[in-house]
């Protein structure tokens, strides 16, 4: 019976082997790596330099990803015109007496390694955060989004979300808001 063990054994091994190095192959395999659409399959790069380092053999210098040339570079959107800044929003907070706690920058977060979702400004605090938009439509979505945790006026957003913000202090977040906007 064991005898009979390691064969069956043995032989489920070598049949997965195969199907394993079979996996993979496709046309372009055995074309030369072209696609069907006579495109190669290889990633384009430029000619490197010698002094490249040990990714010259690659192709690519040292330390650079190849980037796809269909895809454009990030670049951050602007606010709207006429929108306030975000750092004047909290400002005019500040001039109504409003608690902005633990005041921190965050736009670097409105990108794609961030939170990703459009803005053009976000200044966080503990009790409020302020994210201004490139555009009414875009602060329009995202305040739909977050529901009644979010307040908008224009192009910018009041969000809530997280915060102990009572409901009397938003609504006088909100009120300074609109009287600035």
């Amino acid at each position: 019976m064991t005898k009979r063990l390691r064969l069956l054994s043995t032989a489920a091994t070598v049949l997965l082997a195969l199907g394993l190095t079979a996996c993979g192959k496709d046309s372009a395999d055995r074309d030369g790596g072209a696609w069907a659409d006579g495109q190669s399959k290889a990633p384009a790069t430029s000619p490197a330099a010698p002094d490249e380092g040990p990714n010259a053999a690659e192709g690519r210098p040292k330390g650079k990803p190849t980037e796809s040339p269909s895809t454009p570079p990030f670049t951050m959107p602007t606010k709207a015109d006429g929108a306030p800044s975000a750092r004047r929003v909290v400002d005019a907070f500040k001039a109504a007496g409003l608690a902005v706690p633990n005041l921190r920058d965050r736009t670097k977060d409105c990108g794609p390694d961030g939170k990703g979702i459009g803005c053009a400004q976000l200044v966080a605090t503990d009790a409020v955060s302020v994210y201004v938009f490139p555009d009414e439509a875009s602060a329009t979505n995202q305040t739909a989004m977050w529901g009644s945790d979010a307040f908008r006026k224009g192009a910018v957003v009041l969000s809530y979300l997280g915060t102990r913000t009572s409901t009397t202090e938003r609504k006088r977040y909100d009120e300074v808001l609109t009287k600035l906007a």
